[in-house]
């Protein structure tokens, strides 16, 4: 009955045998430690284990932020969904690109998922395996402590076995009997019951040096394998960090790409409806609205001319400056300011560079120039002050007038600040390429006038003015 409450396969015998084994381990470790008996030491084995225990450490460690990264990327994977999920609800079937914006959920939510599953499959479950080797290794090397601590204990009870008085010719000196047995022996007896004794020491230390050589192999045959086994394993580490972390570099360079391409495809969309909503076109399907701005409201800004800009409003039919007859120039001057010239024809206007005049008068001396083509804009114009005119250089590549329907506040270092009312000197772009569309470049007309050529010059949205 009492076998059977100790579990399969285990008996009294075995049971007291383990104990007694225990037993005996603790008396030897009190031994080693209070000096009175020696201890077996392995100085490149106890480094192997120390090598050991940094590597498991560094190994849990690892594994153990690695399944932290891999929660941060499926917690990712949910707010990155639902934000798209989020665009896709909101954006209504009747706007430019809504197939694309549902095609490009859909292919985030599964590029997602295949990183995620990629660094399971290819990290997370090649850190297990690493990982689940030392355990074992670990248990082996607290066996074989146990069993060197067994064969010091079976070296010591044979070196004490062995330590017997001999005399001089190598025999076994035999004390003189001492016990009351001995004594009420008879003396023809003596010499049988010293028989007996030398047969039990002789016993004894056969005994004790079978336990000796057991202890010995089953030592050595665990030590030689970890002997082996330890400095393969510290060594294989380099190796295990090299190829997991190239694979997860290797696995998140090509999503970003990838998901890099799908948020270009998005912000394409999304720059093509901004564009149509700027420009007052009808999305697909749009019923028909007053897209009118209301009166005494500023217009849509477009974008810094630093940035990529949407397409602005089409520019009118007709020009003023190109469609206005040469005859017709003076008019936009003073008439009290304009020279006494005569046009002689429709297709040509007086040149206005030759033309210098302090006053009104001065005009009419003037040598008759040679005439240019009718496109050519005065260089000079008239300003009205106190009630007299005078003359005003215009810049150089200067266009035409625009006055200022709204207030515009500058954006970037390049634009230019412009209250309603206030009028622009429009000139030309330096480099052609430079200028976008629906944005003009020029001066306050005030700004020049005081400053010449250190007068601010800035970009400007043009559907903030009105030519004059």
């Amino acid at each position: 009955m009492a076998e059977m409450g100790m579990g399969k396969g285990v008996t009294a015998g075995k049971l007291a045998s383990n104990v007694q084994k225990k037993l005996t381990r603790a008396q030897e470790k009190v031994m080693q430690k209070l000096g009175k008996a020696d201890e077996t030491r392995d100085v490149a084995f106890e480094e192997g284990v120390i090598n050991f225990n940094k590597q498991y450490t560094e190994g849990s460690k690892l594994q153990k932020d690695l399944r932290v990264y891999l929660a941060a990327v499926q917690t990712m994977h949910e707010s990155s969904k639902n934000l798209k999920e989020c665009l896709s609800d909101m954006y209504e079937p009747d706007w430019y690109g809504k197939d694309d914006v549902d095609s490009i959920v859909e292919d985030t939510d599964v590029l997602w998922t295949d990183f995620h599953q990629k660094l399971v499959d290819n990290a997370l479950i090649s850190m297990d395996t690493y990982l689940g080797q030392f355990p074992d290794i670990k248990s082996r090397i607290a066996k074989r402590d146990r069993k060197l601590v067994d064969y010091d204990s079976a070296r010591h009870n044979h070196s004490s076995t062995n330590k017997g008085k001999k005399g001089k010719d190598g025999g076994i000196k035999i004390t003189k009997p001492v016990s009351l047995l001995e004594r009420a022996t008879p003396v023809w007896a003596q010499g049988i019951l010293s028989a007996h004794n030398i047969a039990q020491s002789n016993l004894s230390r056969n005994q004790a040096e079978d336990e000796l050589e057991r202890a010995q192999k089953v030592f050595e045959e665990i030590n030689e394998d970890l002997q082996e086994e330890l400095p393969s394993l510290w060594n294989s580490r380099v190796g295990f960090y090299v190829s997991t972390f190239q694979s997860m570099a290797g696995f998140e360079e090509k999503f970003h790409k990838e998901m890099g391409k799908l948020d270009q495809n998005l912000y394409d969309v999304l720059v093509k409806l901004e564009r149509q909503d700027m420009c007052g076109e009808l999305p697909r399907g749009a019923s028909p609205a007053n897209h009118t701005l209301s009166p005494g409201l500023p217009p849509p800004i477009p974008k810094s001319p630093s940035k990529l800009r949407p397409a602005m409003p089409p520019r009118p039919e007709s020009s003023p400056c190109r469609d206005m007859k040469p005859e017709n120039i003076i008019n936009l001057f003073d008439a009290a300011a304009a020279p006494n010239i005569s046009v002689t024809s429709p297709t040509q206007a007086i040149s206005w560079d030759t033309w210098e005049a302090d006053t009104p008068t001065a005009a009419s001396a003037a040598p008759t120039p040679t005439a240019t083509a009718v496109e050519e804009i005065p260089a000079v114009a008239t300003v009205a002050t106190n009630g007299a005119s005078e003359a005003v250089e215009m810049p150089p590549g200067f266009l035409f007038k625009v006055t200022t329907m709204h207030d515009y506040a500058a954006n970037d270092s390049d634009e230019l600040e412009m209250k309603a009312g206030d009028i622009v000197l429009v000139v030309a772009f330096d480099n052609p390429e430079e200028q976008d569309e629906g944005w003009l470049i020029g001066m306050k007309e005030g700004d020049w006038i005081q400053n010449k050529e250190s007068a601010v010059k800035g970009v400007f949205p043009e559907n903030f003015t009105s030519r004059l």
